[in-house]
């Protein structure tokens, strides 16, 4: 799945749950928020007062990192 700001945020914490993180850092409470289905990223960045141009560029980071090792 290829994603830009249009993209909703429940679809992209699904596919790549590691971006999880990046949500978590930069304080957005979108995790397990019901408004997720409908909220792009661009919709959930002006929500937070967050550059949507630095956030995507995180979560594409995160993603290239991948998930951490378990245990």
């Amino acid at each position: 799945m290829v994603f830009d700001e249009d993209s909703l945020v429940d679809d992209i914490m699904r596919e790549f749950p590691e971006t999880i993180r990046v949500f978590l850092d930069f304080s957005m409470n979108c995790v397990g928020c019901p408004i997720g289905v409908f909220h792009s990223i661009a919709d959930s960045c002006r929500e937070h007062g967050i550059d949507g141009d630095e956030f995507l560029a995180a979560l594409h980071r995160q993603i290239k990192l991948g998930s951490p090792a378990p245990g």
